[in-house]
């Protein structure tokens, strides 16, 4: 069995997030075949191409997080009909200095969660648009635009409705092949 590395990375900066919530949720309905682990960005400064020739320590120990990886699943809320300003600003520090983008031929997918009926569909593809230009393959099927209700998701991660949570296991199963279909065209270290 082969186990891959997926750094999830949360949109939302607040503690008690729904997509905190979610990717609680997803990390437990994961299969045994990827190793899940949070790339945290709250520390990073506001991006400057200033800081190309000496990234500071925050930012140097995110990019290393994302070396580490094999994947990326980003798990982001939806603010002002895109994505929160924390989370590109995370993707900005990734993406250089230039030529060493974090996310050039790794795997990614896209979620979100939201209280609106639409559950982040707007926010998933302008994230889409910027993962597109860094290079990064992405899961295009299936797409998850989960609208949150009161209960759905406990803050330990576990799913109260069965449908949402077979979705939820089905999409990360999906994840699963998807990445090793694209390590095995688009190998880390070619």
């Amino acid at each position: 069995m082969t186990v891959h590395k997926v750094g999830y990375l949360i949109g939302s900066l607040a503690k008690g997030s729904i997509n905190r919530k979610l990717a609680k949720a997803l990390v437990q309905l994961a299969p045994p075949e990827l190793e899940m682990s949070e790339v945290s960005f709250k520390d990073l400064p506001l991006y400057s191409y200033d800081y190309d020739t000496d990234f500071p320590p925050s930012a140097r120990a995110f990019k290393d997080a994302l070396a580490a990886v094999e994947a990326v699943l980003f798990i982001t809320p939806e603010y002002n009909r895109s994505i929160p300003g924390g989370l590109k600003n995370a993707i900005d520090w990734a993406s250089r200095p230039y030529g060493k983008n974090s996310f050039t031929r790794k795997p990614s997918a896209v979620i979100g969660t939201s209280p609106g009926a639409i559950g982040t569909a707007v926010a998933q593809q302008s994230l889409r648009s910027v993962l597109s230009f860094c290079n990064s393959p992405q899961m295009n099927a299936p797409e998850a635009y989960i609208r949150f209700t009161p209960g759905l998701i406990s803050d330990d991660g576990e799913v109260s409705n069965e449908e949402t949570e077979d979705f939820l296991r089905n999409y990360m199963t999906e994840f699963h092949t998807f990445i090793a279909r694209v390590l095995s065209v688009l190998p880390p270290d070619a």
